[in-house]
């Protein structure tokens, strides 16, 4: 992949709790994913998507070995892609609760950089 064009930062451990208890392979989808985030200018909606009537939030979208991995993220300035908490998905809607996590998330995020 090209040279970078955004940034990936990891707020707190959220992220990072959850890249630890993914397999190897996981974690090299998910290393991809992120690249691919940092490099393209336009992400296909496969892989990023805007999540509807939530304003600021995204999540990274990750598909491997039939299983469904999503990562909320939030921009902190243009080019900065703040990483929040992960699941594995197992039912075709995104539970509330997760949703709620991350916009809990997001909003200690904003806090404590005023």
């Amino acid at each position: 992949m090209g040279e970078k064009i955004r940034r990936t930062v990891f707020y707190k451990n959220y992220f990072l709790d959850y890249y630890s208890e993914q397999t190897i392979d996981v974690q090299n989808k998910i290393d991809w994913t992120l690249a691919l985030l940092e490099t393209i200018e336009i992400v296909p909606i496969a892989y990023f998507k805007k999540i509807k009537g939530i304003k600021r939030l995204y999540e990274i979208r990750i598909i491997h070995g039939g299983n469904i991995f999503r990562i909320f993220s939030f921009f902190d300035r243009e080019q900065v892609v703040v990483l929040g908490n992960g699941f594995t998905k197992k039912t075709q809607k995104t539970p509330l609760a997760q949703i709620e996590l991350a916009q809990k998330i997001m909003n200690e995020y904003f806090n404590e950089k005023e």
